[in-house]
Order: C-alpha cells, then structure tokens, then sequence
C-alpha cells in the first residue's frame, strides 16, 4: 500500500493529527465486511470512476499461482484510454458507504487496512456524494491504480468469470466475493446500479447452473 501524495485533495489524509475525523470510503469487501470500530456507515458515491474486476488477489481471493480477481477503482478517463472495447463506457459513478471510524482507534484501524488493502492498492482521498449530489464528506480510498504490479486491466467478460469461478484463496471462493459485493450494492438502495458487476455475477450463477447440470446428469 502506497499514499498518493499527488492525488486531489490528498495534501493531508483523514485521520491526521490535524484532523481527528477519520472517514474511509468502500467500494468493495469493505461493503459487507466493514472495518472495526465504525462509528458511522453513510452510504453514497464518487464521481468520475468506474468499479472493475481489474486487480489480481494473490492474498485473500486467489493464491500467488492462482490469483482471483478484486475491484478497484479507476479514475473513468483513465479506463477509456486503455479499455476501449469496455461495454459500459458511460458509467462513472460508484456506489460503496463512507465508514467514519472511532477517533479511539484511529491508528488501530488505519494500520489493518494499511495491511488488508496491501496487494497494489494506493491511498488516495475522494468526494463522497449523497441524495441529490450532494457533498457528504471527504473520504480516504484504497485505489489499485494502472500502473501497480496486481492490475490487469480489461479482460472479456467470459475469460473474467472463468478466473473468478474457478479461483480459491485464504479469504475464500471468488465468485462468493462477487455474490456479496453485488448484493451488498443492491442494499444500497435503487439507484446504487453497476452494469459491470452485475454482469459478471450474472455469468458467474450461469456457470453455477451448468456445473449442477453437468454434476446431476453424472450421478
């Protein structure tokens, strides 16, 4: 895990000693497995991202042999660059909570994520939206940027969900990391949509329902 001292708004983190506040924005696992210590949940979005299946997991949903699949962030400019042939080229909103942390154990917090988000994910700080457009706060954010050893980038959607389906890592099965993460984002509330996800966890109970099969008419 890095700190993007260049990143808007990142001149001093949440969390600082100038700033007892301690806000951390999750768009992924952080969603349905929070954070300790969380004093407030404050569901919103950014703008000018996009979430993908773009970072590689070799800790927690893949091994180093095998890795999975995770989400990151990617600034939206900088995935149309590189990912022409994406089909969901005009969403750049993300929906995740905004987890405002105990003061008490601000340092505590800090140091497990430091540690959970470690595999390519830089810390950047971002505007969380709300109701509408509304600024809620600033945020801290785990972002796996383009340039980190772990990203992957576009992959087409059936080469993404084979990975996914088949990887296992410390943290468990891929495709239940994909499962939680589209429901937790359901929960959000209607307009909390995200095409990319929702496909891939479309493709990945389409391959479930073809192994049963497969499985059944084998017995």
């Amino acid at each position: 895990m890095t700190i993007d001292a260049n990143a808007d708004g990142n001149a001093a983190l949440p969390g600082a000693n100038d700033d007892p506040t301690y806000v951390v924005f999750g768009y992924g696992s952080l969603i349905f497995r929070p954070p300790p210590h969380v004093i407030k949940e404050t569901p919103g979005f950014l703008k000018g991202y996009v979430r993908r299946f773009a970072q590689k997991s070799h800790d927690h949903r893949g091994t180093p042999t095998s890795p999975g699949r995770v989400v990151t962030l990617v600034h939206q400019e900088d995935w149309a660059r590189f990912s022409s042939a994406d089909p969901f080229p005009h969403e750049d909103v993300v929906w995740g909570v905004a987890f405002t942390i105990d003061p008490a154990h601000a340092a505590e917090v800090r140091a497990y994520l430091d540690y959970r988000e470690k595999d390519g994910y830089t810390l950047e700080r971002v505007d969380v939206h709300g109701a509408g457009n509304a600024l809620v706060c600033s945020a801290e954010c785990y972002v796996g940027r383009n340039d980190n050893p772990s990203f992957v980038g576009s992959e087409p959607l059936e080469e993404l969900a084979d990975t996914v389906w088949r990887a296992v890592g410390p943290s468990g099965r891929n495709k239940d990391y994909v499962y939680n993460l589209a429901a937790a984002v359901r929960a959000l509330g209607p307009e909390a949509h995200d095409s990319h996800l929702f496909a891939l966890e479309a493709r990945l109970r389409e391959l479930d329902r073809v192994s049963a099969s497969t499985v059944g008419s084998e017995s």
